[in-house]
């Protein structure tokens, strides 16, 4: 696998700017996820425009039923994707991507998100956690409240209409279809900060 250390195309954006009906919740900027320390410097969520505006459309159509969308991650650099298999045993590892093969959110096109009540501001309760590594992160895990499945699959199918795929065994984490056009990148975040200055 080759890891595009030059600049890329300048599709990424800034979740934050690109749309302000998005909410940010940027786990691996703190101390709130599973390995238990923040990998990213600051709390940013990029990704591909194409992608961007896919997720821009899912938002709109989600907030005629109350909700927003709450992001967790987008764009993430590759030497973050390898430190997580490194720092995983076996279980956790059937959750990750591979590093020798890349993730799609290396490429800017994939994203981790969940909602928000738009009213309250406050994230909803989903059949499980984000990145709880467990059947109950299933996408069609039948367990848990109705409600909690309910907001699931108005999510998973908002953003199936918009050009993304959901991850069989992660309700949270989403693939857009423009992905081949993207190469896998290992830019950190204070580089691509920069680019976008």
């Amino acid at each position: 696998m080759t890891l595009l250390r030059e600049k890329p195309q300048r599709d990424l954006v800034d979740l934050e700017t690109f749309d302000s009906a998005l909410k940010l919740d940027v786990r691996y900027a703190t101390a709130n996820n599973f390995v238990g320390r923040a990998v990213y410097p600051f709390a940013k969520a990029y990704l591909q425009k194409p992608v961007a505006e896919s997720l821009k459309k899912a938002s709109a159509e989600l907030r005629a039923d109350g909700f927003g969308i709450l992001v967790f991650d987008g764009y993430r650099p590759w030497s973050v994707t390898k430190l997580f298999w490194d720092v995983s045993g076996e279980q956790a590892r059937r959750f990750l991507a591979n590093p020798e093969r890349g993730s799609i959110h290396n490429r800017g096109c994939a994203i981790d998100c969940s909602l928000y009540e738009v009213a309250t501001g406050r994230e909803v309760r989903m059949p499980s956690e984000f990145d709880e590594m467990n059947e109950r992160a299933y996408a069609d895990f039948t367990g848990g409240s109705l409600e909690a499945r309910g907001r699931r699959d108005l999510l998973i199918r908002a953003m199936e209409r918009h050009g993304f795929q959901v991850l069989k065994n992660e309700w949270w984490h989403f693939n857009h279809e423009a992905s081949p056009k993207y190469p896998v990148m290992d830019l950190s975040f204070h580089e691509v900060r920069d680019l976008l200055r």
